[in-house]
């Protein structure tokens, strides 16, 4: 403060003030240092092994605020000294035992990362106690389960529970187990692009969650991103062919061929990916010799690593993610169609891509994949042109091509609305009302149109809801009515909402549904019960339509 402001009245007043700002300054003081890193040495915390000193007193900037100049009061420098005034303690204990009680103790940031996700409760209409209830290995050995799900409605929300933000299970530890279990499973599914967001949204900061994170990229051309990274915190590489890699991708040709006569010498790579990396770290050096025969179960890297030595692997025989590499540009026209339509198969690919890619030119060829992209060109320009006679004509055709693909429910999401609006008689009539039941506004669908369907009463009323009351023909309509009357879910599922295991009870739900659509509907109605009972009305509809309308038969 300047001198002035001492010169200029007021001492008193700026005294008492400044003696109060000193005094809230060594309140904060032991604070402050332990802000500034040095919580052992400033303030006196004791470390194991070393003998701490008192703590010094701060010392004042205005030395009058520390030295008044009079002699310290003897009661407050002898210990035991009792004050003037001071009342005996005859108050007698409250205790003579001393119980610690049972704490359970979990750090702030144990079970963060099994928490993380893509949708918040807003959105996935899920509550954030999803998996509180349940044990995470039980969670991940029900998400572990195989790719393929045999029903859109199933896969759909399946999705919404991997992508969910939820509370983690009371038991998660430090692991990111049920995390990891997410992130499998969208990758089995072909979703890499989810897998890859959600990965980012948790940071990829352990070694596990890193090597996830950079099989992601590598699959979607992004491993710059990973790489880069990779280079700031080389402790997470989840192999030396991935430090290597790297370090080629950004021009450190010297490093990236130090590190790879190390792993050869340390034996720490495959002898095939070494070979791999050592032609794409110097092609010339192996211009004339053969690439080394492609595994059968590639990773990620030896995939891009093939595809930079100029010799890319077919994905088709690969798992699904693999498919997503071809989504690129650098994919040729037939690669991207098949590669779109097996992503959307499994509804890691939206439809309206899918219809973009099947649009991109006309094709030269016949047979197979072109006879569906044709059929559906033909079809989408009748729908635009507004011509009921060619929509007529056109489509059973492309409905039988896209049902053979297993993209009816993709299809019926493209088109419904346009052939609700259409006036189309005969066959054709039934055929675009059964598709219009499998898009989104099904129930509208039915309210509109159902009346002149009298031989679809039963999916009619499914659509509106009111199957109870209705002759079910078969097993697979006699267990959806069942499950739609029974008044609530059945005893074991009853038992494991009402321990809080919701989302168990669904992932169990979908294996349960899943399996009637392969041909064994034993489980059906507790599944549509199960749905119902939980507040999932919308996704029990679609599942049992769609098990009624499309041949789901494994």
């Amino acid at each position: 403060m300047p001198n002035s402001a001492w010169r200029l009245g007021g001492f008193a007043q700026d005294r008492v003030s400044a003696h109060l700002a000193v005094t809230v300054w060594a309140l904060l003081w032991p604070v402050t240092a332990l802000a500034q890193g040095d919580a052992a040495g400033s303030v006196g915390l004791p470390q194991q092994g070393v003998v701490t000193q008192p703590v010094a007193q701060p010392l004042s900037a205005i030395d009058w605020l520390s030295d008044d100049g009079l002699p310290p009061d003897p009661r407050l420098t002898t210990p035991g000294a009792p004050l003037a005034g001071a009342l005996p303690l005859a108050e007698p204990p409250v205790s003579n035992t001393v119980v610690t009680p049972d704490v359970t103790v979990t750090p702030l940031d144990s079970a963060g990362l099994d928490a993380v996700g893509l949708l918040p409760a807003s959105v996935s209409g899920l509550p954030l106690s999803l998996w509180q209830g349940s044990r995470t290995l039980d969670l991940v050995a029900l998400i572990d389960q195989p790719a393929r799900m045999g029903l859109p409605a199933m896969q759909a929300l399946l999705y919404t529970l991997l992508l969910a933000e939820a509370d983690a299970p009371l038991d998660a530890g430090q692991d990111s187990r049920l995390l990891q279990a997410r992130i499998d499973a969208l990758m089995r599914l072909g979703a890499v692009e989810p897998a890859q967001a959600l990965l980012e949204r948790a940071g990829p900061e352990t070694p596990e969650l890193f090597g996830r994170w950079f099989d992601a990229t590598l699959l979607t051309g992004a491993e710059d991103t990973a790489c880069a990274a990779l280079m700031r915190a080389p402790h997470l590489s989840p192999s030396y062919g991935a430090q290597v890699f790297c370090m080629a991708r950004r021009g450190d040709w010297a490093a990236g061929m130090l590190t790879l006569d190390t792993a050869r010498a340390l034996d720490a790579l495959p002898q095939p990916e070494a070979d791999l990396l050592a032609r794409f770290m110097d092609p010339e050096l192996f211009e004339d010799l053969p690439l080394p025969r492609a595994p059968v179960r590639p990773s990620p890297l030896v995939f891009r690593l093939y595809e930079a030595l100029g010799e890319p692997l077919p994905t088709a025989p690969l798992p699904r993610a693999f498919a997503v590499a071809d989504l690129r540009d650098t994919a040729g026209w037939r690669a991207q169609i098949e590669a779109a339509e097996r992503l959307a198969s499994s509804g890691a690919l939206a439809a309206n891509r899918l219809l973009g890619i099947y649009s991109a030119r006309k094709p030269a060829a016949s047979g197979g994949v072109w006879d569906r992209v044709a059929a559906v060109q033909r079809f989408d320009e009748a729908i635009r042109a507004g011509d009921p006679e060619a929509v007529a004509e056109s489509l059973p055709r492309v409905w039988s091509a896209m049902q053979a693909a297993d993209l009816g429910v993709a299809f019926a999401s493209l088109y419904s609305p346009a052939l609700l609006r259409m006036t189309l008689e005969g066959p054709s009539s039934d055929l675009a009302y059964g598709i219009a039941l499998l898009g989104s506004d099904y129930e509208s669908a039915a309210l509109a149109q159902g009346e002149a369907h009298p031989e679809m009463g039963f999916v009619t009323a499914l659509a509106k809801g009111q199957a109870e009351g209705m002759s079910p023909a078969g097993p697979v309509q006699e267990a959806i009515a069942r499950g739609f009357g029974a008044g609530a879910a059945p005893a074991d599922m009853a038992l494991l909402l009402s321990d809080r295991r919701l989302g168990e009870a669904i992932l169990r739900t979908i294996q349960m549904i899943q399996r009637a659509a392969q041909g064994d509907p034993a489980g059906l109605a507790d599944g549509i019960a199960t749905l119902r009972a939980v507040g999932l009305e919308d996704t029990a509809r679609r599942a049992a339509l769609q098990l009624i309308l499309m041949d789901h038969r494994g």
